[in-house]
């Protein structure tokens, strides 16, 4: 087994899984979970087996995080839009329909084919490798996401999300119209207990999840709204939105699935401004991906039906 992660103390009492989720934001629950039932964790160094094991503050925890499997991706030469890209990162603007990274029902034909047969080499993390990948896009959402080329860069990148100096910022277009024209959504959100496929907001045992918005125009019945993420929860933007009472336009699992006469690809959200602290030279740069061609046409419809 390779040598463990830095050794953690405890600060704060509670579940296992929970706290090491917290610490290793890197890592998904679900990984977690599973290092733990294989003996991959240590408490005090006695190894633990169960998620739910009690931790207290003064304890120590060690993690071994096994080599990352063999890689069954395999570099597919499709057409990366690349807005910026240097030795250690690139950003790429994400069409609606691409799928960030191989799972089941989706294992080629992904951002993560692409990038492969783009650069020869790709990190991966926790055991499972999705090179590069710092931060996903939902399958239909658009817009800018950024790429590590190294493992400094990846590491570098994640402990800016994590301390939220990373920056960003989305555009969609909503049913209804907000009040007041901004404001933050503090909700927590989890799996959804019935439908699997959704996420819901859970105020009992959700994951923090906190949202920023604030209306950019008004056009009749539905609204252009800009929103800011603090946290990167799935489904973030559009179970908030939904839950407020303004799901977004185009949204299949959590619209109205009313028609708009205009052909849509998924949910009318876009990743449009992306901010962080570039791992290299250390200065602040800003990308910002130009709205694909149904969010414009959508806006153009919208706004000649207000006029009439």
């Amino acid at each position: 087994m390779d040598e463990p992660l830095p050794p953690l103390r405890v600060t704060q009492a509670g579940r296992l899984d929970v706290y090491l989720a917290r610490q290793l934001p890197a890592l998904s629950r679900s990984q977690l979970q599973k290092l733990i039932a294989a003996g991959h964790v240590r408490l005090n160094s006695q190894v633990c087996q169960t998620k739910k094991t009690p931790v207290h503050p003064g304890d120590t925890l060690e993690v071994w995080v096994p080599p990352a499997a063999p890689l069954e991706a395999i570099p597919q030469p499709l057409p990366l839009h690349i807005l910026y890209e240097d030795e250690l990162l690139l950003v790429v603007n994400k069409p609606a329909g691409l799928v960030v990274h191989p799972a089941p029902g989706h294992w080629d034909g992904t951002l993560v084919n692409a990038l492969l047969a783009h650069c020869d080499h790709l990190p991966g993390i926790g055991g499972r490798q999705r090179p590069g990948i710092v931060h996903r896009l939902d399958k239909d959402t658009s817009g800018a996401l950024v790429v590590a080329k190294t493992d400094f860069a990846q590491a570098h990148l994640q402990a800016q999300l994590q301390a939220k100096t990373a920056r960003r910022e989305y555009l969609g277009v909503v049913h209804g119209t907000f009040s007041p024209p901004q404001g933050t959504i503090d909700l927590p959100l989890g799996r959804h207990p019935l439908h699997r496929q959704r996420m819901a907001v859970l105020p009992e045992r959700g994951r923090s999840a906190v949202t920023h918005w604030q209306v950019q125009e008004h056009l009749g019945n539905y609204s252009l709204v800009s929103f800011r993420l603090e946290t990167g929860r799935t489904h973030q933007i559009r179970v908030h939105s939904a839950h407020l009472g303004h799901p977004l336009v185009g949204d299949p699992l959590y619209g109205p699935g009313r028609p708009l006469g205009v052909n849509l690809t998924g949910q009318v959200l876009h990743a449009w401004q992306l901010e962080f602290i570039h791992p290299g030279h250390g200065e602040l740069v800003r990308f910002v991906a130009p709205c694909p061609q149904e969010f414009v046409t959508l806006l153009a419809v919208l706004r000649q039906r207000q006029k009439s």
